[in-house]
């Protein structure tokens, strides 16, 4: 399939998720929701010729587990341990885009800036300290997690340094949004439900995902050309 034939079905999929989750239709739900990463990898696929070559192993292992993670949480509501299992299969995701940044950060012999931790640092107490109350026997998970996820973006700020600047800049923006759907997700599970909480974390996870892979897809193709 050519490389804008699954943008439009990404378009497609996603769209039919927002609509179930607004029409609150868990038959929609069930049937786009595990689509998204399958049809983030198709594009992937496309744009690459091999898509375990190289680096690209490490991003298509963070989207196998971030669809073991979203077939986790589908049954959460059943469940807790999904929930958690969900979170692991996540943190998986999570540490292969570490490694997937740090590689790159190497390889472009790109210095490590210190107010990139700052930033994460300040992020993370934030966040912990406003759902901490509430986390109650979740408490040390998530606070691992959110050490995992702030290590994840701190590394994707650094590709904004890279030679690559468009490239860089897809990835980066990936990672935020990866981190605000998982932000968004922790304060309507923990803190406090708010109005369209469900389609703000879907719409920027799944978006972060696309934006991580079409930065990843140029980086890849712009070495390979050189």
């Amino acid at each position: 399939m050519k490389q804008k034939n699954w943008i439009i079905l990404f378009t497609f999929v996603l769209l039919g998720e927002l609509i179930g989750i607004q029409l609150e239709n868990n038959i929609l739900q069930f049937i786009f929701k595990p689509l998204i990463i399958p049809v983030v990898i198709g594009y992937l696929d496309s744009k690459t010729n091999d898509i375990t070559k190289s680096i690209n192993k490490w991003v298509l292992l963070a989207l196998a587990f971030s669809w073991i993670g979203d077939v986790l949480l589908m049954f959460q509501d059943k469940k807790d341990i999904f929930f958690l299992l969900g979170l692991s299969s996540f943190l998986l995701a999570h540490i292969f885009y570490i490694i997937y940044f740090h590689k790159i950060r190497i390889r472009e012999k790109v210095k490590s800036n210190p107010w990139f931790l700052v930033i994460v640092v300040i992020y993370y107490a934030a966040l912990i300290s406003l759902l901490s109350p509430y986390l109650h026997d979740m408490k040390l998970p998530v606070r691992i997690y959110g050490i995992v996820i702030s290590f994840m973006f701190m590394l994707a700020m650094h590709m904004l340094f890279i030679r690559q600047k468009i490239a860089g800049k897809y990835m980066m923006t990936g990672a935020f949004l990866f981190v605000l759907s998982d932000s968004l997700l922790a304060v309507n599970k923990f803190y406090q439900p708010f109005y369209f909480a469900d389609i703000l974390i879907i719409l920027t996870y799944a978006l972060a995902q696309f934006f991580i892979v079409k930065g990843a897809v140029g980086y890849f193709n712009s070495r390979e050309n050189e």
